[in-house]
């Protein structure tokens, strides 16, 4: 009945909403007072929420350093799994990464290179251990998808899920440094081009 979507529409609405302005604040908050000097109290402040319901949408003041980072991860994994399974593993984890960038903005995949890069080390360090967590998992898949005889599987693996994490990387670099000198670049056409760079280094041309 419509009476009874339309509240759960309106709920799904300002819960959005409340995520949106803990995010906004504490991206503030962290650039005003540094990440040691805000408090989850502030920050649920700003949002005009209680501490209790701060919680609700963050298991901690570290959570909203890379917030999304789990969410897009756990894509790139489920989209992985659905990939046809003679696919070449390169090409496999290549197109996962490509579905999982549409759902999120240029934003959100920014924030994967430097959150808030204006503040302290430790936004860093969280990023660089989520990627170096998420490159080990995404190691087991792609292992998984080599015939069982393949010759130094492990490291094959590896490297394969490795060089596309890296030209996620690059490509995340290279846009802010093009925005920074004024340039737009968004939307997945950059990874394209930068799994296209990545194949024709695994395949140069021989004369």
């Amino acid at each position: 009945m419509p009476s009874e979507i339309a509240p759960a529409g309106l709920r799904e609405r300002k819960k959005e909403e409340t995520r949106r302005l803990l995010l906004e604040g504490a991206a503030h908050l962290f650039k005003e007072r540094g990440f040691e000097g805000t408090t989850v109290a502030d920050i649920a402040a700003y949002a005009n929420v209680s501490v209790r319901t701060f919680f609700r949408y963050f298991e901690s003041k570290e959570a909203l350093l890379l917030p999304d980072g789990v969410e897009i991860f756990a894509y790139v994994e489920h989209a992985l799994s659905e990939r046809p399974a003679d696919e070449a593993p390169l090409d496999a984890v290549c197109n996962a990464l490509l579905a999982a960038a549409k759902p999120f903005s240029a934003s959100t995949l920014t924030a994967l290179s430097h959150p808030l890069e204006d503040i302290e080390n430790v936004i860093t360090a969280r990023l660089v251990q989520a990627f170096s967590d998420f490159e080990e998992r995404l190691t087991v898949l792609v292992q998984r998808r080599l015939p069982p005889d393949t010759p130094d599987a492990d490291l094959k693996a590896a490297v394969i899920a490795c060089a596309a994490l890296s030209a996620v990387r690059a490509v995340l670099r290279t846009r802010r440094a093009r925005r920074a000198s004024g340039i737009s670049d968004t939307g997945p056409a950059p990874l394209l081009r930068a799994f296209g760079i990545l194949h024709e280094i695994g395949s140069p041309e021989r004369p």
